[in-house]
């Protein structure tokens, strides 16, 4: 078995292995932008084990367009744009959140999905970023990001492996450290899916730090087979109910549950990948093992396949665009297309198609396509 696990990504002077694991407790937005809880939850996941604590900074109109459709919940469907915007929440509480966070010792990161989320994280001065699968084709927000020279998080769900390539193409220009996240975006994603070899096969391809962004409901299985494959960082959403109403609670680990962890993960960093291999092949069971393991090729998995090009950006109308008139930059963003309307052309054509003629009525909200200019 071909891995490297002494592979490593460096943040503020520390150097993350397999053999010295960061752990990420997601909260994204789970906190309901209740200070209260928020510190609630920063609390649980530091005494649950966590060394860094993941926010997500919220814009609605830098995701998604308000024709998107609507999300089912408990209370009944609600427009998917009007759940964004119930998730944006006043700058000054993410820098209390980071200096409550630091005060006790973890590593802040915040995740931001477009321009002005990207700049506001970068007021907070942070240690590193995080870029998510949906924004790996956000070539505006990518360059963005890249010149602030902050070590990043680059995740790889939903993606194919030309996407990657693009995006770190993009990063290269200043050299900036990437730690390649692998993920399956389903939620919960099944853990046959992982294909986890493709960690090993990312670090050769990029010659790159690998870790894991992980949807799956076990605490342990993907984490510790991960660990085997060279992760030196692995994230998992952080809860303190899978009752709770975050977006994400449901699929989420609650405190006990990210201890467990942890503590497999500390322990499996200490062992020999292949001795680590085959003692969960006796414990879970060697064919299970092995379809988690998978073959190493980059592919979108069964249950995220269909998301591709829905999930990620494409270039969208913001308001009607009339047969024949020109094309101008108010008019476009690159968007999530998510569920009812089309997908369009990837974000890179954005300045080809500025000051372009429309050859067709293009109703808000839809993507636009190449025959529509």
């Amino acid at each position: 078995m071909n891995t490297n696990i002494d592979q490593g990504f460096t943040i503020a002077d520390k150097t993350y292995t397999a053999r010295q694991v960061l752990t990420i407790a997601e909260l994204g937005t789970s906190h309901g932008a209740d200070p209260v809880k928020a510190r609630e939850l920063i609390d649980a996941a530091a005494e649950a084990g966590a060394d860094c604590i993941k926010f997500q900074m919220v814009y609605a109109d830098e995701i998604l367009h308000p024709n998107t459709g609507e999300v089912a919940l408990p209370g009944g469907a609600i427009r998917l744009y009007e759940r964004f915007k119930q998730l944006e929440v006043d700058p000054d509480f993410f820098a209390d959140m980071k200096a409550y966070v630091e005060s006790r010792g973890l590593l802040f990161l915040c995740t931001p999905f477009g321009i002005r989320s990207a700049r506001e994280v970068r007021a907070l001065k942070p240690q590193v970023i995080k870029i998510a699968s949906p924004e790996l084709n956000h070539t505006k927000l990518l360059r963005e990001i890249v010149s602030y020279q902050t070590p990043v998080f680059l995740s790889t769900g939903v993606s194919k492996l030309g996407d990657i390539e693009a995006a770190l193409g993009i990063l290269a220009t200043e050299s900036v450290p990437v730690c390649l996240l692998h993920c399956v975006t389903s939620y919960p994603a099944p853990v046959t899916e992982y294909n986890l070899r493709i960690l090993t096969s990312l670090a050769a391809v990029f010659g790159l730090p690998v870790g894991l962004s992980d949807h799956s409901l076990d605490p342990e299985l993907v984490p510790v087979l991960g660990i085997a494959m060279g992760a030196c960082a692995v994230e998992k959403h952080f809860c303190l109910s899978r009752r709770d109403s975050g977006l994400d609670d449901p699929i989420a680990l609650p405190p006990a549950d990210f201890e467990r962890m942890v503590r497999a993960i500390r322990q499996a960093s200490t062992r020999d990948p292949e001795a680590l291999i085959e003692a969960v092949s006796q414990e879970r069971g060697a064919a299970l093992v092995q379809t988690i393991l998978g073959d190493g090729v980059k592919r979108l998995a069964p249950s995220e396949a269909a998301y591709y090009e829905r999930t990620n950006r494409s270039l969208h109308a913001l308001r009607d665009i009339q047969e024949g008139e020109r094309i101008t930059a108010d008019m476009v963003a690159a968007l999530r297309t998510e569920k009812l309307l089309r997908p369009g052309l990837p974000p890179s054509w954005e300045t080809k198609i500025i000051g372009r003629i429309s050859r067709a009525f293009i109703p808000a909200g839809e993507g636009i396509r190449f025959e529509d200019i």
